[in-house]
């Protein structure tokens, strides 16, 4: 396996598309990779030399894009900053909800975990 920006790529997928493995690298920005190392995006990564390897990394450091840790902590620390002034978004992070403003009293399952089951709201009204 090729290790490109601190990842292994897979060997047997064409280059264009193991180079999305790498985190803030997408479709475009990898086809502007290879064009910039001057590789055939159809290559696949286990017939690369090291030299086009080495392209492929430099590339990457001239596109000027953060990837990997670089780009992960900037986006840290803007959820940081977004908590520490304590904006709307800020909120709804600390609190695990969903922060562009989709609807929580269905779905967003996914933000906020297993459903917790609140009891006795059934008796209340029928009291009534």
């Amino acid at each position: 396996m090729a290790r490109i920006a601190g990842v292994d790529v897979p060997n047997e997928k064409r280059v264009e598309v193991s180079l999305t493995y790498i985190y803030g690298v997408g479709p475009s920005l990898s086809k502007k990779i290879l064009t910039l190392a001057k590789i055939n995006p159809d290559e696949r990564v286990k017939n690369l030399t090291e030299e086009e390897i080495a392209k492929i990394r430099e590339a990457i450091e001239k596109t000027g894009f953060p990837v990997e840790g670089e780009l992960r902590k900037i986006v840290s620390q803007n959820i940081r900053r977004l908590q520490e002034i304590q904006s709307y978004r800020g909120i709804r992070h600390k609190k695990g909800l969903p922060v562009r403003g989709q609807r929580t009293r269905t779905n967003a399952r996914t933000k906020k975990g297993k459903r917790k089951t609140v009891g006795g709201m059934k008796k209340v009204l029928a009291k009534k």
